[in-house]
């Protein structure tokens, strides 16, 4: 099969021919029709992630099952599926309380640990892939099926756990980018008012097309004044930071209302320093969101089969101009997310 191969940190894909996978007991081998290309597997290419090489990477992925293991049930040739990016073991506590993410026995995630989406085929264990709901139109759509596990998954994780309600006020650090553009939309379709702050003004249309009803050039402004002047002084109920800087983090909290909810995820990861006095005398939540459920996959799934909310995928490539595509990615120059098409249509 073709698939795109790092050999190192930093290095350019390669193109190349490498074995068919073949399944093995409690294994199934799908055939890739498209693979979302996002901030997480540049990371991974970059070398800002440690991976072992060579891997393929990649792992929003619109597939259809070719082999089956033995021992293998739920599963057949034939079936539409996407993938569970982390390599959970389903059986332990977490994993049985519907917390796959917080795995006990995780071993790793797909695309970093074992081999992943950029290639005509794919091999995992069995329980790993999800089978794609009716009313998908997935050969026709195979990038925006592939994205759907990350780019409406996460933000409908991250309205539960921000507990957001209509009428409230949610401010978007990170707002142009890949997640953060649909946090938008997810956030407006909650029935919040959405603010996006960003520091790329060239996205901020991209931003309101999505929901958002207010914008901040964090590149211009001060942000948690602005934050505090749209909202008369209130702030805001909901601050998600995509970014994770040591300054996002701090503009987030600071910007918060009274009983207001901050939640960070992906990103820099970095440290940050908080009021404890102010924790106290507004009653603040600051807290993490690891990825997403398996549940909250179908859930996402279910969602855009009805036509509630669709995935903004605005770059489409083919294998060939992988490379092209993640130094967009590195600049930061996509809107919305990005994606291979390997054995489907645009």
């Amino acid at each position: 099969m073709k698939a795109l191969v790092l050999h190192g940190p930093g290095e350019a894909f390669d193109l190349t021919e490498v074995p068919d996978p073949v399944a093995g007991p409690g294994e199934a081998v799908a055939r890739i029709l498209a693979c979302g290309a996002g901030l997480t597997i540049q990371h991974n290419k970059a070398g800002r992630t440690k991976i072992g090489f060579p891997r393929i990477i990649g792992h929003e992925i619109t597939a259809e099952i070719v082999e089956v293991g033995a021992g293998v049930s739920g599963l057949a040739v034939g079936d539409a599926v996407t993938a569970y990016y982390y390599l959970n073991c389903g059986q332990c506590r977490r994993c049985l309380q519907n917390l796959e993410p917080l795995c006990e026995n995780t071993a790793g995630n797909v695309g970093k640990e074992c081999d992943g989406g950029y290639a005509e085929y794919i091999k995992l264990p069995a329980h790993i892939f999800l089978k794609l709901p009716d009313g998908l139109d997935y050969k026709a759509h195979p990038a925006e099926i592939g994205v759907v596990c990350d780019a409406i998954a996460t933000p409908l994780k991250v309205n539960r756990r921000t507990r957001t309600q209509p009428g409230e006020t949610v401010c978007v650090f990170g707002a142009g980018g890949g997640l953060g553009i649909h946090q938008v939309m997810m956030s407006a379709w909650a029935g919040a008012r959405v603010i996006a702050i960003d520091t790329r003004a060239e996205k901020f249309d991209a931003c309101r097309n999505a929901g958002a009803d207010a914008v901040i050039d964090a590149s211009k402004e001060n942000v948690i004044a602005a934050i505090h002047e749209m909202t008369g002084g209130r702030g805001a109920d909901v601050a998600i930071d995509y970014v994770s800087a040591t300054l996002t983090l701090e503009q987030a909290v600071g910007g918060l209302a009274v009983k207001g909810r901050m939640v960070t995820l992906g990103g820099a990861g970095q440290r940050f320093q908080v009021d404890a006095r102010e924790l106290l005398a507004k009653e603040l939540d600051v807290l993490g969101s690891r990825y997403v459920t398996r549940a909250e996959i179908i859930a996402a799934l279910d969602l855009v089969a009805r036509g509630v909310v669709w995935p903004l995928v605005t770059e489409k490539r083919s294998m060939e101009e992988a490379e092209a595509l993640h130094e967009r990615l590195e600049a930061g120059a996509v809107i919305g997310r990005a994606a291979l098409i390997i054995g489907g249509s645009a």
